[in-house]
């Protein structure tokens, strides 16, 4: 069931470092954060990229409200990759991305390795 809110919680699990805490934020990006919620949990490999790390994910949408700089602690969908993007530093992106939320804490990213294991779930 999707919620109705406009701040959705959400834990990103990363296997055998912990946990990130963060929100869906549907103003940001409210088509690209409902298909989203549709598809919780998702799971997939890290890839690292400048600034923070993404993983593929089961959706094709195209942009909404795009941005190519980003804070800190931003989390986006890109496009290009169909992946979901986890920033733990402000960072000007290769291609745009529609910002679908933020996380905290998230220096733990910092030690993700590629193809780590990690879970999106809502709460």
């Amino acid at each position: 069931m999707i919620a109705q809110s406009s701040r959705i919680p959400v834990t990103i699990v990363i296997q055998g470092l912990g946990e990130v805490t963060g929100e869906f934020v549907r103003f940001r990006a409210p088509r690209t954060v409902d298909a989203l919620l549709r598809r919780l949990p998702l799971e997939g490999r890290a890839a690292l990229l400048k600034g923070g790390i993404y993983f593929p994910v089961p959706l094709q949408m195209g942009l909404e409200k795009p941005v190519r700089p980003v804070a800190s602690d931003t989390i986006a969908y890109w496009p290009l990759s169909s992946a979901l993007c986890l920033f733990y530093e402000a960072t000007a992106t290769y291609s745009p991305v529609s910002v679908v939320g933020h996380a905290t804490a998230t220096n733990v990213l910092r030690a993700v390795q590629a193809d780590t294991l990690l879970s999106v779930v809502e709460g």
